[in-house]
Formats: C-alpha cells, structure tokens, sequence
C-alpha cells in the first residue's frame, strides 16, 4: 500500500467562485484599497477622456487608479513589474477585474495625472482626520534625500556642458550634411521617389541629448540670474542704508557676483531639475522630500518635493500647506536644526509652541542635552536662540522633542523600506505628485491597519 498523501494533481480542473472579491480574504488591503478609491472624487481624472472620441476606449480611470495607488502601497512602482503582477498576483487581478494594460499604458496614465494626486493626497488625510488619526496636538517636521531617476555622473559644470554642446551640433550638421548626401545620390541613381524627411542612425539620439543638455545649461543660467539679482538688491540695500544714516556699515561685504554662470555650478543632463544632495552614505541626484507627521499615529498631514539643499525655508510653506489642507495648525511644532531661522521662527511663534533645535553639531548638541534643566524664571535679556534651547532643557521640552524619534524619521524609514527611496518620473513638477503619491499610500497603509485592528 504505501504511505497516504494528501491529493495532488496539477492538471486538475478548478471551480473558482464566480465574484473575483472572494478570491481574498476579508480585511486584504486589495479590498480596502478599492473600497476607498471608490469613494474618492476622480473628476478631473475622468474629465481628461470624456473629450476625447478617437481610438479604442481608455481603461478605466478608477481602475488605473487603483492598481497605481495599490503598486506604491505594496512597494512595485515600476510600470513593468505592475504588468507582471497583473498575470501573477491575485490581489492585482482582483483589481483590474479581467483587464490587462501594459506597462506603457500604466506609465502613460501615471505621468499624465500625476498632478492630480496632492488633491488625493488631501481626500486621503481627510479620511484619516474623520477616522480620529488626525489629533494636531503635536508634530514633527523634517526632511530626507530622494534620489531622483538620474545619475550622479551625468551631473557637469557649465563649462562642460558648453563644450558638449559644441560637440553635438557639430556632429548633427555633419549628420545632416552626410544625409542630404547620400539623398542627392540616390535621387542621382533611383530617381526622386524618398519621402525626405528621413532622419540619418544616430541623429535622434544626438538630438535628444543636445536637446538635455540645453535644459541644463537653461537651469544653470536661471540660477545665476537668481544669485546676481539678489546680489543687486543686497547691494542697493546696503547703499540706501549708508545714505540714510551718512556712515559705512560694518560687516563683511558679499563677494561679486556675475551674470554669466560660473565653473562651479552645475547640472544634471539626465533630470535638469534635480540637485546634487549630500546624505549620511555620500552625495546623490535628487530631491528634497519634505513631510509633516501627526506624532501619535504617524499620519503624515502634509508632504512637498523641493529642490533646496537644506531645509532653512520650508517651516512657512509646510504650516500653509496644512491650513489648506485641514483649515487648522498643530499645538506644538518640532523641528531639527535644519529648520533653525529666527526671523522665520518667530513669525510661526506667534500661533505655534515651537521646540527647534539651535546646533547641528553632534558635539555641541550632546553637550546641551548634557546640561540639567534650568530652574528659576527666564532672564529678560535673553536672546531668542538662548530661550529655545532653555526650553528644550526643561522636562516638558525633552519629552516634546524626543516624540520626533518615533514619529517623522521612522516614517521615511517605512517609506524607503517599501523600496520607494527613489523616483522614477523626472522633473520637479512630476517628482512632486509621485512624492505626494508615496506619502498618500503610506497614510492609506496606516488608515487600513487602524481599520484592520477595529474588526479583530
């Protein structure tokens, strides 16, 4: 006889059940994920088709959306590997319910309506404000380095790109050159039947490149002109304040700045917007994501992509962001040294109890933790930067500000996990809406988890 096994045959005839939804099991994000797209308002999404009565008809908007928003939450951003997991996942086929659009199709819908998704980033917080995730009572802001989808290599100076560009027109008029050539020839030898608009191998790629190029030279020159314009106004202002009071201000004056871009600026031929960063692992190409997260269950209640290097003047914007969204402001505001502005700190002081950081040296900063808390009432003299640091050493101040340590870093360190560390669209306005998409799905994950734990 043998031992028994259980019955196996893998040529088996299956009776599925005939709804897709019973596929999953109850409480599958897959199923969460539809129920709230479903109810989220995808107008202008729509609105983008209803025009438009050429070719086969579109996929369906809330479909697309769907699986897009699903990808990012399980951590498959790339289009490619959607289509993949359109034949091969369950919770993917559920989604698009028997329809198969290829990876051009899902990056095509992306990149087109990418702008769309700060307005559903805004829907999705509301859900979480209704489903009592959102308390405002305190919040952490801070920032973290993403890499854009460009090479750090492809970064050059001014000069090089000059020189490059040199080089590229003179290789697509001798591409040209050997084209209409060998156009002569044939017409010489076959007659003047070629269409003649036909492009010589090679001058597409050149032309794109040249193209790139240009952009960047473009980037580099605007900020320049930036520079010298604020070099202009500094200057005047220096010079209507010595009239004004007949004496030489004191101080070190600021270098002179000129027009035209100098060797040191550079630019990135691949994403001409991104920047060169500088992180705890080395330098990288991208972007400056910047997030706002409720303290208690890490909510993030506001989210921007900015091209700075630091985080000095993101506090204004990031509170505005907030007063839109929500129509109201947190209690207590913390923010690392990165943040450290006092002529913007005191404007947001008037409404927010702020705790910033004053040292972003780690020597520094270990001594003022060092420190016992202070006693006694706050001397009249003290300026703003010693009465901070006063309150972060009072007891209530380090127990405000250490809430940071579970709240907005352990957020990026979800984010990133999920292999969302880096961007696949380009250019600032399309990095923008792909960062407002990966901090929409996180607060998604956390509003289903809350609604997961409810029902056990």
């Amino acid at each position: 006889m043998g031992k028994k096994y259980r019955f196996y045959d893998p040529h088996q005839t299956l009776v599925l059940p005939l709804n897709i939804r019973d596929w999953l099991p109850d409480g599958h994000l897959a199923l969460f994920i539809s129920d709230v797209v479903d109810e989220l308002d995808i107008t202008p999404i729509f609105n983008y088709y209803e025009g438009e009565e050429r070719g086969n008809p579109p996929y369906n908007p809330r479909m697309m959306t769907k699986i897009i928003i699903y990808a990012y939450c399980v951590g498959v951003p790339s289009s490619r590997k959607i289509e993949k997991k359109l034949y091969e996942d369950i919770a993917f086929r559920y989604l698009a319910a028997g329809n198969f659009p290829d990876f051009r199709t899902i990056s095509d819908f992306r990149k087109i309506h990418i702008n769309t998704l700060e307005d559903l980033f805004v829907q999705v917080l509301l859900l979480c404000d209704t489903a009592g995730l959102v308390k405002l009572g305190t919040v952490s802001l801070d920032g973290t380095k993403v890499k854009a989808n460009a090479s750090l290599q492809k970064t050059k100076t001014y000069q090089t790109l000059c020189e490059e560009e040199k080089q590229l027109k003179k290789m697509v008029r001798d591409l040209l050159r050997q084209a209409e050539e060998v156009d002569q020839e044939e017409d010489r030898l076959f007659g003047e039947d070629k269409r003649g608009d036909e492009l010589p191998p090679g001058f597409q790629k050149k032309n794109e490149r040249l193209k790139r190029i240009r952009e960047a030279k473009k980037q580099l020159e605007k900020k320049q002109r930036q520079h010298y314009e604020e070099y202009q106004k500094h200057q005047k202002e220096r010079e209507q304040k010595e009239k004004a009071t007949g004496k030489k201000l004191r101080g070190r004056k600021l270098h002179p700045v000129s027009k035209k871009p100098v060797e040191k600026l550079k630019a990135n031929t691949t994403d001409p917007d991104s920047r060169v960063m500088k992180t705890r692992q080395g330098f990288v190409q991208g972007y400056n994501g910047q997030a706002m997260v409720d303290v208690e269950h890490q909510i993030i209640v506001a989210g921007d992509l900015v091209q700075d290097e630091n985080d000095k003047h993101q506090q204004i914007p990031m509170i505005e962001k907030i007063k839109r969204y929500i129509s109201r402001i947190p209690e207590k505001l913390t923010m690392d040294a990165g943040y450290w502005d006092e002529q913007r700190l005191k404007q947001l002081d008037k409404d927010i109890d702020l705790y910033v950081a004053t040292e972003k040296d780690w020597k520094e900063r270990e001594k003022l933790r060092n420190r016992p808390p202070p006693r006694g009432r706050i001397p009249k003299n003290m300026s703003y930067k010693d009465r901070m640091e006063r309150k972060l050493l009072t007891n209530k101040g380090r127990e405000i500000y250490q809430k940071r340590g579970s709240s907005v870093e352990p957020v990026f360190g979800q984010i990133k996990n999920r292999g969302l560390g880096q961007l696949l669209l380009r250019g600032l306005e399309k990095s923008k809406g792909e960062w407002m998409l990966i901090c929409l799905s996180h607060n998604l994950l956390k509003l289903w988890k809350e609604k997961t734990t409810k029902l056990a």
